[in-house]
């Protein structure tokens, strides 16, 4: 049954016992006060216990409601505080699985080589971004370029490729080592080395190599290359060149040229190599004895002490005015002058359109060192002067590098 009368029998009562009419109220009072008494089942047994029992074991009752409330509503903030914990710890182990370390600025380059009408390739460039770090309390990244023409053959060019970039480190990273010194001396270190190499190791690997200049006496003396080399600091450009490629600063649409092509009729080289007991002579333009169109070398032991290594050091300080720096060999710079050159790159940087149409001259060239670009604009413009020297029917290798020096973009 789902209830019952606790302790009276109602019929029982009646029929064996007389009851005064006085006395018939107040039964009546005790049934409906027993009638009223009903309990679940499950708390009858309770109901035999003492009076102080039953009180407890009621109190007891309400006190396991509550707990159960209370257990249920702890267990809902124990489930929502671990359902936040865990996300918590998810968020933190997503944020972790995504976060990087902060990697310095890296330079927007593009660089574009190409052979051009020439049958051999003899250019050769080279790219080091965070290439060292600058020897100095507060040091700072430090990002290399250099571009280097090769004439005799093209292995001088590819050992400076391979090599200048590491001599130039070794020699920044001394102590208490100025800028202009250090690049003399690496120039210096990478004329010895590119002379000992011809000297030595060409002529004993002659059946393993496809270098042409070593079927040549005397022994690929006649070999050497130009060097045009831009360290690029957050505060300064340093340059170096020897010979004729070129170096040249876009500011403010401004062109600045931060060299000087090494031309044996230059007046100042003129008289160095008067001096040195060389002649200068006039064929097909002026030439160091008649042979090479250019006053300084890298390699070129033939004509030494005429022909010398020694870099032409600038330091520029960077402004916020500062646009782009072009280095190029002479396959663009005998075309296009340094106002035409630092217009199209500039007109590249701030439109970043296509480099040119389809139809456009030049357009079949085919570009090297595609992964050698950082930035879209850059190897825009680095292609499109490029197309420009051989729509200008420029005769020799062309090799092109723009870095775009914009802050805060």
């Amino acid at each position: 049954m789902a209830g019952m009368c606790c302790g009276v029998n109602i019929a029982e009562t009646e029929a064996t016992t007389p009851v005064e009419p006085s006395s018939e109220s107040a039964r009546r009072r005790r049934m409906e006060i027993h009638q009223f008494r009903f309990v679940p089942t499950d708390v009858a047994a309770a109901t035999q216990e003492k009076n102080g029992r039953k009180r407890h074991k009621i109190d007891k009752v309400i006190d396991n409601n509550k707990r159960q409330k209370l257990e249920s509503s702890v267990t809902i903030s124990l489930a929502v505080t671990d359902e936040r914990n865990e996300n918590e710890v998810l968020d933190l182990s997503e944020s972790g699985s995504q976060s990087v370390e902060i990697e310095p600025d890296l330079p927007k380059y593009g660089m574009t080589s190409v052979c051009g009408r020439r049958r051999d390739m003899e250019d050769a460039v080279s790219i080091h971004p965070l290439f060292c770090k600058e020897n100095s309390e507060n040091s700072s990244n430090l990002h290399f370029f250099g571009v280097y023409d090769g004439h005799g053959c093209s292995h001088v060019a590819m050992k400076c490729k391979d090599r200048m970039h590491e001599i130039v480190k070794n020699e920044v990273e001394k102590e208490e080592t100025q800028w202009k010194e250090a690049m003399i001396q690496s120039f210096s270190l990478m004329d010895k080395e590119v002379v000992n190499y011809s000297t030595s190791v060409l002529p004993s690997s002659t059946s393993g190599s496809n270098c042409r200049c070593e079927l040549q006496t005397p022994q690929c003396d006649a070999v050497g290359s130009t060097a045009v080399v831009a360290v690029v600091t957050p505060d300064k450009i340093i340059v170096s060149n020897c010979g004729d490629s070129r170096a040249v600063l876009c500011r403010n649409g401004v062109a600045i040229p931060l060299s000087v092509d090494h031309k044996p009729d230059r007046p100042d080289e003129l008289n160095r190599i008067q001096e040195a007991g060389g002649r200068v002579i006039y064929w097909d333009g002026a030439r160091v004895l008649g042979v090479l169109a250019m006053s300084r070398a890298i390699g070129d032991n033939y004509l030494k002490p005429y022909v010398i290594s020694e870099p032409e050091v600038t330091i520029t300080d960077r402004t916020n005015e500062d646009e782009c720096l072009i280095l190029a060999s002479d396959g663009l710079w005998d075309v296009v002058s340094n106002e035409t050159a630092c217009g199209v790159a500039r007109m590249c940087l701030q439109s970043r359109r296509p480099p040119s149409p389809a139809g456009s001259p030049g357009n079949d060239i085919t570009v090297t060192g595609a992964g050698e670009s950082s930035d879209k604009a850059c190897s825009d413009a680095s292609i499109l002067l490029t197309k420009l020297a051989l729509a200008r029917h420029s005769s020799d290798n062309v090799s092109v590098v723009v870095v775009d020096l914009r802050k805060n973009l």
